[in-house]
């Protein structure tokens, strides 16, 4: 390529280099995937060899790099798994730059992640033309720029005087150190154009940092384009900065393209490894081999992977307890995985380890790297390798025959596996000494001791005692290369024990069968029972239990059944033939037992019962051509001693033959109707006599009342018919409705005289004659004062004296007062909770008989019976006067006054006598 055709490279140092950092930070990163940048740049030369490489991008995906692929939709370049930019093929770069995009993607979740790569081609004699330039041009300008000037817009006039427009320059990264202690701000570069020779310049800068959040963290001097950065930078909370750098002239025109600036952030040490938790549970098998996994544990660090400040390494400080050795782990330095050193884990011994991890960065420097610690609890599981051991070789229990659901033993083991799993829970299985299964061994879920339990009852007769063989084993299989141990076995004797047993019937329910009617005393069996004690000298009892006709006698010594009455099969107590008693055998034992027994009698009928006809009243028109009666025979027996029936008329007397007839309709059925052609209306007796099919027969005359009676044209008896067949002639008819009438009569007087005695009852209450009561006679007044002469009234004779010793002194009575009295109250009766009905009688009278005593009883101002009139009274006495005298008053006057005082006029007036 020509040397004008180049591009011109300026590279110079920041001002104040790299700084070396000293302090511990905090700073800490929250795990983010995705790439350290959003774009990478890279210079490389014109030709490029396949497999030559370029560059080298950075993804995290948090959970390291083992799933993540990456592609480029370049067919030049491909990226490694380690992120590595190369060519595919030999290359030449026609033109300035080369630019695609890198995606990475996690194969698992599926996810995407893009970055723009941009490859800068360099050209060695363009860049030293423009230096030629760059120099040519400081040594004409009267301020000569410092050593970090950058000269990012070339001069654009060519050797014969022709301006052409040459392209930009590319500026390489600009580097700068995290946490930097300042002084602040700090020049990072100045940026000129050549044209600020001409025309003054200001410069600015866009982009992340500058215009855009975070804001002003980097600042430039628009005049000299001295670009600054403000403050500490944090490679954690942003690894990059894309700026663009603008010049134009004082009016605000763009004077040069604007040029890129990348600034990238230098990482430091100052984050140490975090642990995803400070403990962690892990598990491994006892007895489990060298090299077996355990556990992974894991640390992040927010410093940069790719150097060694994020480089992360393992180790293990100390293992609690160091039994049976000190070292029975290890860790992978790398990836944390916890494999098992060495062997002996014995969960019996050391059932759990606590192991502390420490994560150092700087690929485990202990001297310049950070640490950070956590802890890994291992707990030793446990397998099957202890067999369940009998605590002894023999037992020994007892059992009473006859019981079931009993524990007779309970046998005692050791298994030092972990309690309560399945590797500890015993199972019992009885291998010999019990053919007939009368026992099992039931396992107690707490203590976990065998339970010999009786499930099929024991007798003592056929077996007095057993000897048993019983196996323990787990419910989980033993640990391969384990062997069952001689003490899983042990002998179990178990004795019976004699009881008293019942007596009993071997043939219960027993059947007999026999003719009704046998005789009384008549042995029908023998019922006996059996005793089950062979071992035992004891005597048998028998007794009824059940006899509900009372029937049967059993002997009580040898349980002989005989009849203590004749056997009906017809009886109530009888049920489809049979008869059933109940009979019971007891024995002499201590304590005594007993046994029933059932015995069933089958009775087979015999003819012992004549046939009866039904029914037993009728009626039938006097004429015989309109019906007939149908009547049926019935006997108790059964077949073959029931029909068929004969019924025939008897010859004596001659007039049933002579005005009746029966004809047979089938074995059962008969029919009765009149031969005569007519019949008087009444009511009248037909025998008939019924023979049965036994053998013998039994015969049997039964008596039909059978009313005659006129009938209308449908064949019914009218209603006078229906009475002169019952028998009733006209006098009977009037003599019973004169018994009705006399009936009712006899009712209506005995209520009249009823009445007329409560009427009575009422009227003697009054002891005089009602029109000699004067009790309607008798006014009551309002006034008591006299004639003329009385008119004058002194009050003060009506109130209470000056002295009251003398009405005081008089017998108690109700005295009228004016104020109420000053004096001991009366006591009035108190009323008992729960009084009886008796008693209120006596609390009513009580309390009367204390009001009417109580002087000071209200109301005061009442008009009461006054025994005190004062002393010198203007009235006469009126002792001298006498009912009886015959003196010279004259009391005819009274006659005149009227109906009200004829009584009086009688007594003193001497009038008529009635």
């Amino acid at each position: 390529m020509t040397a004008g055709s180049g591009v011109l490279l300026v590279l110079l140092s920041l001002s104040g280099a790299l700084r070396a950092h000293n302090g511990d930070l905090t700073a800490r990163e929250t795990c983010k995937a995705g790439f350290s940048e959003e774009d990478y740049t890279a210079l490389i030369s014109q030709n490029i060899l396949e497999g030559e490489k370029v560059l080298k991008v950075k993804f995290s995906s948090c959970l390291g790099t083992k799933g993540t692929h990456y592609e480029t939709n370049s067919m030049d370049f491909k990226v490694g798994a380690d992120g590595t930019v190369f060519a595919t093929r030999e290359l030449r770069i026609p033109s300035e730059q080369v630019a695609f995009t890198v995606t990475a993607w996690d194969h698992q979740t599926a996810e995407r992640w893009d970055a723009a790569v941009r490859l800068l081609v360099a050209q060695t004699s363009s860049t030293h033309s423009g230096h030629k330039k760059g120099k040519k041009n400081a040594a004409l300008d009267p301020v000569q720029p410092p050593n970090d000037t950058l000269l990012p817009w070339p001069q654009h006039q060519s050797s014969n005087g022709l301006r052409r427009q040459k392209r930009d320059w590319v500026i390489p990264p600009i580097n700068v150190p995290e946490n930097s202690r300042g002084p602040f701000p700090q020049q990072l570069v100045r940026i000129r154009s050549d044209k600020d020779n001409d025309i003054p310049i200001r410069y600015s800068i866009t982009g992340v940092g500058a215009d855009q959040p975070p804001m002003e963290v980097f600042s430039i001097d628009s005049m000299s384009g001295r670009m600054y950065v403000t403050r500490p930078m944090d490679r954690e909370e942003r690894a990059s900065y894309h700026l663009r750098a603008h010049a134009v002239d004082m009016n605000g025109n763009k004077v040069e393209n604007p040029i890129d600036l990348y600034i990238y952030v230098i990482d430091m040490n100052d984050n140490r490894p975090e642990f995803l938790n400070q403990v962690y549970n892990g598990s491994v098998d006892e007895g489990s081999k060298p090299g077996t996994y355990v556990m992974t544990v894991t640390a992040n660090d927010a410093d940069d992977a790719t150097t060694a400040n994020g480089m992360v390494r393992y180790r293990i400080v100390t293992q609690t307890p160091q039994s049976p050795s000190q070292n029975m782990f290890t860790i992978n330095s790398e990836t944390g995985d916890i494999v098992t050193v060495a062997a002996g884990l014995d969960r019996e011994k050391v059932q759990q380890y606590m192991v502390i991890i420490q994560a150092t960065d700087m690929e485990g420097n202990l001297n310049y790297g950070l640490s950070n610690t956590a802890t890994a609890i291992i707990t030793v599981t446990d397998v099957n390798d202890n067999p369940p051991e009998f605590t002894t070789s023999t037992y020994a229990g007892e059992v009473p025959e006859n019981r079931v659901e009993m524990v007779v033993a309970n046998l005692t083991v050791m298994d030092r596996d972990q309690p309560h799993s399945p590797n500890w829970n015993a199972v019992y299985r009885i291998i010999s000494g019990d053919p007939s299964g009368h026992f099992s061994v039931r396992t107690d879920p707490t203590t976990n001791e065998g339970m010999v339990t009786v499930v099929k009852a024991v007798d003592y007769e056929l077996n007095r005692a057993f000897m048993l063989t019983v196996m323990v084993s787990n419910q989980a299989p033993l640990a391969s290369g384990i062997q069952m141990s001689f003490q899983s076995t042990a002998g179990v004797t178990i004795s019976v024990m004699d009881i008293n047993e019942a007596p009993y019937f071997p043939s219960n329910h027993k059947l007999i069968r026999l003719e009704e009617g046998v005789p009384t005393g008549t042995v029908l069996t023998t019922f006996s029972a059996v005793d089950p004690d062979r071992f035992m000298q004891q005597a048998v009892r028998y007794s009824k239990l059940s006899d509900p006709a009372n029937w049967l006698h059993i002997n009580a010594t040898n349980g002989q059944i005989s009849t203590a009455a004749v056997l009906d099969r017809e009886s109530l107590y009888i049920k489809n033939n049979v008869y059933e008693a109940t009979f019971l055998a007891a024995d002499n034992g201590i304590p005594p037992a007993s046994g029933t027994g059932t015995l069933q009698i089958y009775l087979i009928d015999i003819n012992d019962n004549a046939p009866e006809l039904l029914p037993k009243e009728a009626q039938v028109c006097e004429k015989p051509s309109l019906n007939a009666i149908n009547i049926t025979a019935a006997d108790a027996d059964v077949d073959p001693n029931i029909g068929p029936y004969v019924f025939e008329l008897p010859f004596v007397p001659a007039s049933v033959r002579n005005n009746w007839t029966v004809t047979r309709l089938n074995g059962d059925y008969a029919q009765l109707s009149l031969r005569v052609l007519h019949l008087e209306a009444g009511v009248y007796d037909v025998p008939i006599t019924v023979t049965d099919s036994g053998n013998p027969p039994l015969s049997h005359t039964s008596i039909i009342k059978v009313k005659v009676c006129p009938c209308d044209d449908n064949g019914d008896c009218t209603t006078v018919g229906a009475v002169a067949a019952a028998g009733l002639g006209t006098g009977a008819i009037v003599a019973i409705l004169i018994c009705i009438v006399m009936l009712l009569t006899m009712v209506l007087l005995f209520v009249v005289w009823m009445k007329r005695r409560e009427k009575e009852r009422h009227t003697k209450q009054l002891l005089i004659d009602p029109e000699d009561d004067v009790r309607d006679n008798i006014l009551k007044y309002d006034e008591e004062g006299g004639g003329e002469e009385d008119q004058d009234y002194d009050l003060s004779q009506l109130q209470q004296p000056e002295a009251m010793e003398h009405v005081l002194s008089k017998a108690p009575g109700v005295r009228r007062v004016d104020e109420r009295p000053v004096g001991a109250e009366p006591q009035y009766p108190v009323r008992p909770v729960v009084p009886h009905p008796g008693d209120i009688g006596d609390f009513i009278n009580e309390g009367l008989r204390a009001a009417d005593n109580d002087p000071t009883a209200p109301p005061y101002d009442s008009l009461l019976v006054f025994d005190y009139e004062g002393s010198g009274s203007t009235a006469g006495s009126v002792s001298s006067l006498d009912s009886s005298s015959s003196g010279d008053q004259d009391y005819d006057y009274l006659n005149d006054w009227g109906p009200r005082f004829k009584k009086l006029a009688d007594m003193y007036g001497g009038g008529e006598e009635d």
